[in-house]
């Protein structure tokens, strides 16, 4: 059924219009605002060289990544941020794995969760605006809004669902998110260069597992870089791309695609929304280079909406939420247990 376009029940017009006044006025403010430079030279090193991916190299990575979190750390404690020093003690602790690291300007990091060779499933969990190294593992106390705590709920829930789920989840903040209050957020720039970083990922995945099929889970402005990921990986041959079995939006201000079959022809699209989400009040439009396009949740856009509850914008990935268990499903490939929306 297409998803239901009136308001929440309890929500009325007038409310309803005053959030969507909020909403123009919050994307109006994102054009007007502009980031001014602090003059100050980053302290933290540019990230090391690391072999290519590949099973044989993936341990060295690992090593090579954890001596650049610890000298980041080190740095964090020299000069007093002390924001940044705990959230990297916290990437340190034992058993924890990471493909790339780069603690400059805001922070980039790919945390692997699983065995990375061996799933059979592979989901790649891709954030939205504010994504930071300093709140990788939780914003403001939910560990699911963020992408390490994220990706560690599908984990989670997956083994609930089957002790044995065959599955690795990937915390993918490969690229520089932007600021929700920025005129960023209103265009595809930053989902651009996003997207090359992630399809030059999933061609390294490729190479780790030739066999996994991957999901591409993407919440609020990741949804914009799996888009632009999308349209160009679909045609381009040989990049890990056909592994892509799904890909699920949620959250999303749209992904620069028409249509769900511009995104691709072979996986499922998913989009999903919850019933709180303010994004369903920001204008879906797409002209003159600003807007990211219809509403992936609307009739005509195509995707197969699954029931994404009654949480907001940074709830899809709480514990015992029905968009957590649908996501999980999507993560597993398991699509006959995703309840759709009504």
């Amino acid at each position: 059924m297409p998803p239901r376009t009136t308001a929440p029940r309890g929500v009325s017009p007038r409310r309803r219009r005053l959030r969507r006044a909020l909403a123009c006025a919050v994307t109006i403010t994102g054009v007007l605002l502009t980031t001014a430079g602090t003059g100050h030279a980053d302290p933290y090193a540019a990230p090391p060289e690391v072999p290519s991916m590949a099973p044989s190299t993936l341990d060295a990575r690992f090593g090579i990544e954890r001596q650049a979190i610890e000298q980041a750390l080190e740095t964090a404690l020299s000069v007093g941020d002390r924001e940044r020093a705990k959230a990297l003690g916290d990437l340190l602790r034992p058993g924890r794995r990471f493909l790339y690291f780069d603690p400059r300007g805001r922070g980039r990091a790919i945390e692997v969760v699983g065995d990375l060779t061996r799933a059979r499933r592979v989901a790649v969990v891709v954030p939205g605006a504010d994504s930071t190294l300093s709140d990788f593992d939780s914003k403001a106390g939910r560990p699911w809004s963020a992408p390490g705590g994220g990706a560690r709920a599908i984990y989670d829930q997956a083994h609930k669902i089957n002790p044995a789920p065959g599955l690795a989840v990937v915390a993918w903040l490969g690229y520089a998110s932007p600021r929700t209050f920025s005129s960023d957020v209103l265009t595809d720039d930053r989902a651009g260069q996003g997207a090359v970083e992630l399809r030059r990922f999933l061609a390294g995945l490729n190479r780790v597992n030739r066999t996994a099929r991957v999901s591409l889970l993407c919440h609020s402005y990741g949804s914009v870089v799996c888009g632009r990921a999308a349209k160009t990986g679909a045609r381009a041959a040989g990049d890990g791309w056909r592994q892509v079995t799904d890909i699920a939006v949620f959250g999303s201000p749209g992904t620069t695609a028409w249509s769900a079959s511009r995104l691709s022809r072979t996986a499922r699209v998913w989009a999903g929304r919850g019933t709180t989400d303010w994004m369903e009040d920001v204008p879906h439009v797409r002209i003159f280079g600003l807007g990211l396009g219809p509403d992936p949740v609307s009739a005509r856009f195509g995707a197969r909406v699954f029931d994404a509850g009654s949480g907001g914008h940074s709830d899809y990935l709480a514990p015992g939420s029905r968009s957590l268990r649908n996501l999980t499903y999507i993560a597993m490939g398991d699509a006959s247990h995703v309840t759709r929306s009504a």
